[in-house]
C-alpha cells in the first residue's frame, strides 16, 4: 500500500487587495469559494477537487506565494517524513492542526531554492462540488468563469535546482520527468511528479530564490482553454501567454496576472508519466520550442515576470 506523497494539495497566495483576488480566483477562473477564516483569509476550491479547500488567499503588502502543501497519505507517513526532513537538514516547524481551518497538522519546511513547504494527513472532505458519489452527474450546473477543476502544480524559481532534486527525489520520493540543460549540461529547468501526471511541482534555476513563476489550475479541453483566453479579454485581464501549446510537458495552456501580479496558468493535457520511464530533455537553445512550441520565440516577461 503506497505511504508517501499523494498529491499537491494547496497554496497560499498573497494578494495586496482581497475583493479583487476574489473576483479573479471566484469569478474569473471559476473556484469555489468554500470558507472565510477569523484572520480574513478566503479558502477556495476546484469544483472535482474532494477536499474542502486546495486554495487560501492571504491580503498583505506584497504579492507571492507563501507556501505549497502535499498531502500525504496518513498520520503515520506524516511523521516518517517529518524525521527523513530533518535528517536531511530541513528546518522543520510543526503547525497545529486548526491554524488552517478544517486542516490538520502541518509539516512546515524549507527548501534549497528557499521555498516553504508542508505536508498533512487531514482536511475536511467535501466531495466534489455539486455532484454525487452516488450516480454521480457529469458535471455541476451552476459553475463560474473559466470552470477550472482543481489546483495541479506550481512553477517556482531558485538558485539550488540539485539540492531541491535531492529534496524531491531522495526524501519526499518524487521523479524526474522533464528537464532542460544547458551548453555546459547544466539543468536549468526540472519538472517532478509523484503521480502519474507530467509534474506536480517544477523549478526553474534563478539567481533569486523563493520566487513563484506561476500556480496552475487544469481545464478539460482545448476549446475551454480557448474560452479561458475569450474571459480573459472580456474582462480586460492582462494576458501574459497563449492560447498556445508547450513543447515542454506538451501541455496545451494560456497565462494571464491576477490583480497583485501573481501569474496563474490554466491549461488542459500533457504528458503522463510511470517511474518505469526517463525523464525528457530539452535542450537550452530549444528553449523558444519547449515554452513557445508554435511561434519557437521566447518572451522575455515570461521569463523574468517573478512574485
Amino acid at each position: 500500500m503506497y505511504k508517501g506523497v499523494m498529491r499537491p494539495g494547496h497554496v497560499q497566495i498573497r494578494v495586496m487587495d482581497m475583493a479583487a483576488a476574489v473576483s479573479y480566483y471566484r469569478d474569473l477562473l471559476g473556484l469555489i469559494e468554500t470558507h472565510r477564516d477569523s484572520s480574513g483569509r478566503v479558502y477556495l476550491k476546484g469544483w472535482t477537487e474532494s477536499d474542502k479547500f486546495s486554495v487560501v488567499l492571504r491580503e498583505t503588502d506584497r504579492p507571492g506565494l507563501d507556501f505549497c502543501g502535499f498531502k500525504v497519505f496518513n498520520n503515520e507517513a506524516l511523521e516518517s517524513l517529518e524525521a527523513a526532513l530533518k535528517a536531511f537538514g530541513c528546518k522543520v516547524e510543526d503547525i497545529p492542526a486548526g491554524e488552517l481551518d478544517d486542516c490538520g497538522r502541518r509539516v512546515r519546511f524549507d527548501s534549497p531554492t528557499g521555498h516553504v513547504f508542508e505536508l498533512y494527513a487531514e482536511k475536511t472532505r467535501t466531495g466534489k462540488w455539486g455532484i454525487s458519489t452516488v450516480n454521480p452527474e457529469a458535471w455541476p450546473r451552476n459553475l463560474t468563469g473559466m470552470k477550472a477543476t482543481r489546483f495541479d502544480h506550481c512553477l517556482l524559481y531558485g538558485a539550488d535546482l540539485d539540492g531541491t532534486l535531492e529534496l524531491f527525489t531522495k526524501i519526499l520520493g518524487f521523479s524526474l520527468s522533464e528537464q532542460v540543460i544547458d551548453e555546459n549540461n547544466l539543468r536549468i529547468a526540472q519538472f517532478l511528479t509523484c503521480s502519474m501526471k507530467e509534474h506536480d511541482i517544477a523549478f526553474i534555476r534563478n539567481a533569486e530564490d523563493g520566487m513563484l513563476h506561476h500556480v496552475a489550475f487544469e481545464l478539460d479541453t482545448w476549446e475551454e482553454v480557448l474560452r479561458a483566453a475569450d474571459l480573459i479579454s472580456m474582462e480586460d485581464v492582462p494576458l501574459d501567454m497563449g492560447p498556445t501549446r508547450h513543447g515542454l510537458t506538451h501541455g496545451q495552456t494560456v497565462y494571464s496576472f491576477d490583480p497583485s501580479g501573481n501569474r496563474t496558468e490554466v491549461f488542459c493535457g500533457g504528458d503522463y508519466f510511470y517511474p518505469d520511464h526517463e525523464p525528457v530533455t530539452w535542450t537550452a537553445d530549444k528553449l523558444g520550442k519547449a515554452i513557445y512550441y508554435h511561434s519557437r520565440e521566447l518572451n522575455d516577461r515570461f521569463l523574468s515576470a517573478l512574485t
